[in-house]
């Protein structure tokens, strides 16, 4: 892990990252957006699990899909940013 302050998030490939964590945050704070994120990503899947999928069209399943796995992508973000926070030095 470098000096930096900001990490940016790395859901979105891009060169200029638009979205930054706060390696400084406190650790409590990293901890409730990672899990936030996700829990909104395990209640995405669970409606998805109770519906027929068969009848689901494959642009919106790819919508699912794609919206839980940015989800699940910023909350290893922070989970690895909470990570390095709590390896002692």
């Amino acid at each position: 892990m470098t000096n930096t302050p900001l990490i940016p998030m790395t859901a979105i490939d891009c060169l200029i990252p638009a979205l930054l964590i706060d390696r400084n945050a406190p650790v409590d704070v990293l901890h409730a957006n990672a899990a936030a994120r996700v829990l909104a990503a395990t209640q995405l899947m669970e409606t998805l699990a109770h519906r027929d999928v068969e009848l689901a069209d494959a642009i919106d399943l790819k919508h699912i899909a794609t919206v839980a796995m940015i989800l699940l992508r910023d909350g290893c973000d922070l989970l690895d940013v909470l990570g390095w926070r709590l390896r002692p030095a």
